[in-house]
């Protein structure tokens, strides 16, 4: 199992689980991160430092957020590695609430 990044971090990026992980495996796109499902080892730390909750166990992805598991999958392959923590999108405050925005991602 892994962990998967979903609708919350969309157009947010809040990357304090970037400081945290300890194999590197998250990778930043323009609008949002995902999580490497070959580098991701389980370990659970990144989950609570999310300070919108956006990051499940692939198990317990939300039905309607399933797109997410494959989304990580596929821009993982094609985004660069992000290590250290930056500041979120200027507007993070006001996306931080919006739900479905999978049409948001910028890839």
């Amino acid at each position: 199992m892994t962990y998967v990044v979903t609708d919350a971090c969309v157009k947010c990026k809040y990357t304090d689980c970037v400081d945290v992980c300890p194999v590197d495996c998250f990778k930043e796109g323009p609008n949002f991160l995902v999580i490497d499902p070959d580098e991701c080892i389980d370990c659970t730390l990144c989950v609570a430092e999310c300070p919108v909750e956006a990051i499940y166990a692939e198990d317990d992805v939300p039905a309607d957020m399933q797109d997410y598991i494959e989304l990580n999958a596929e821009m993982s392959k094609i985004w660069h590695t992000i290590v250290e923590k930056k500041d979120p999108l200027p507007d993070h405050e006001t996306w931080s609430t919006v739900s479905g925005k999978f049409d948001q991602v910028e890839r």
